[in-house]
């Protein structure tokens, strides 16, 4: 059923600036989840379970974040058939973001550019907003909870921020994302480098220590950005390791425009995502898994239009993957054909 609204809404939401069709999108949802509305975009679960990171994964197909930055959603979206979905970027305080427009379609590449910023309710919002979500997670899918730092913070005070993240999220959380590679908030991939990173980590892994005595263990990842040197990969690889971190997300999005920069939009400041992303995101994966050992968790994103396209991602490395500018140009249908590609 998932098929026929989305073929009909589609073009309509094409029409409308890429940011605007974004939020009608989300509100939509955000109204219909949970009611019997849902029903038009409920697909069954493809089951391919897998265990990853001490967690109990339904299947390998997860939802990426920056689609639903605050949590509104995660019920609605969780509908269409994901085995995880991962919602933020948080910051301790709220934030508008970039000026608008800060979301561009470059539908001749099958691509996005964004430049949005972090924007988001705050970090109580979002905690209020997860904890009213029931049905995803009751029907066993798992949460990923992703935190960053406020645009006003200074990049040396950015552990502040990531801490009073962790210490709000982890105990409604899955696993906890740490995004240090976004290239739309100022000087945030400068963390990527050792001794930003190692700093991080500590402070995060402390903070972890100590909520998991009430709590409990929960895992921790890194999201990486797609743009880095192969010896950066291999150093944030080693420290990744030497900090006992669960996992790493590969990749962000790219600040490249190879492919893209003669189209329309192309040239557009921000992060590009979509189909010119897989290769990049391919390369960082395979870097990973070479420096991980076959055992590291790592969750490839990036470039998924297709099910074969996921395909390569656990060609290259991956252990899970997740979509998100796919399920723009595909819609819902995306989920369950990922999904059934990588349980083959």
């Amino acid at each position: 059923m998932s098929l026929v609204p989305y073929a009909l809404t589609r073009p309509f939401l094409f029409g409308l600036d890429a940011e605007r069709a974004h939020d009608l999108t989300i509100g939509a949802l955000q109204r219909l989840q949970n009611t019997p509305a849902q029903m038009l975009w409920h697909q069954p679960r493809v089951v391919d379970p897998v265990s990853v990171a001490g967690l109990n994964f339904p299947n390998r197909v997860g939802l990426a974040a920056g689609l639903d930055k605050n949590g509104r959603c995660i019920d609605g979206l969780g509908a269409m058939g994901f085995g995880f979905i991962e919602v933020g970027t948080v910051t301790p305080l709220a934030q508008p973001g970039n000026a608008r427009p800060r979301m561009f379609r470059v539908p001749d590449a099958q691509a996005l550019v964004n430049r949005l910023g972090f924007n988001n309710e705050g970090l109580d919002a979002f905690i209020g907003n997860v904890q009213r979500a029931r049905t995803f997670r009751a029907a066993g899918g798992l949460l990923g909870l992703n935190i960053g730092k406020n645009a006003a913070t200074p990049i040396d005070r950015a552990a502040d921020d990531y801490l009073a993240c962790m210490r709000g999220v982890y105990p409604h959380a899955d696993y906890v994302t740490v995004n240090i590679s976004s290239p739309n908030t100022q000087n945030l991939r400068a963390l990527q480098s050792d001794e930003q990173l190692q700093w991080l980590l500590q402070r995060l892994l402390e903070r972890r220590a100590e909520l998991a005595r009430d709590y409990g263990p929960k895992p921790v990842f890194v999201k990486i950005a797609p743009d880095l040197e192969e010896e950066q990969v291999k150093s944030i690889a080693e420290t990744l390791r030497r900090h006992g971190i669960d996992g790493v997300i590969a990749t962000n999005t790219t600040v490249s425009r190879h492919g893209v920069n003669h189209l329309p939009n192309g040239q557009e400041t921000g992060g590009l995502s979509g189909a010119p992303l897989l290769a990049a995101s391919n390369r960082v994966i395979r870097l990973l898994r070479a420096e991980l050992g076959s055992a590291f968790p790592i969750i490839g994103v990036g470039g998924i239009l297709r099910g074969e396209d996921a395909v390569t991602k656990i060609k290259a490395g991956a252990t899970l993957v997740q979509v998100y500018t796919g399920l723009i140009y595909r819609g819902p249908a995306l989920v369950p054909e990922v999904a059934r590609a990588l349980r083959r």
